[in-house]
């Protein structure tokens, strides 16, 4: 059961192309966004679209492939974990973030 206690599974349309970022360190980072879509009937009977977005962070090996396969508008299967991180902003105020960091990554477009 522990492995289920952090667990995101998504399957959505990139919003962007994948930002690549080379650090220092050698460890390669890809940031993309990822929108999911929930459609239902309001009570008028009317079809709603509920679109989410969801910023995803992949590192390594999972970050190349992204660099290399994923462009806007491809449709992925994503697992990885929820996090939240913090920082200041030029004004001084803490601000929050929460990414999924995907550790397996599947295209389902051509």
């Amino acid at each position: 059961m522990n492995a289920l206690k952090n667990k995101v599974q998504l399957i959505g349309n990139l919003g962007n192309d994948p930002e690549i970022i080379n650090l220092e360190s050698g460890k390669t980072l890809a940031k993309f966004s990822l929108a999911t879509n929930e459609s239902y009937k309001n009570a008028n009977g009317e079809k709603v679209v509920d679109t989410q977005w969801h910023n995803i962070v992949a590192w390594g090996k999972t970050a190349m492939i992204a660099e290399k396969f994923l462009d806007k508008g491809k449709e992925v299967a994503i697992e990885g974990k929820l996090t939240t991180r913090s920082w200041e902003d030029k004004d001084g105020f803490k601000r929050y973030i929460t990414e999924i960091v995907c550790s397996e990554l599947l295209m389902l477009s051509k």
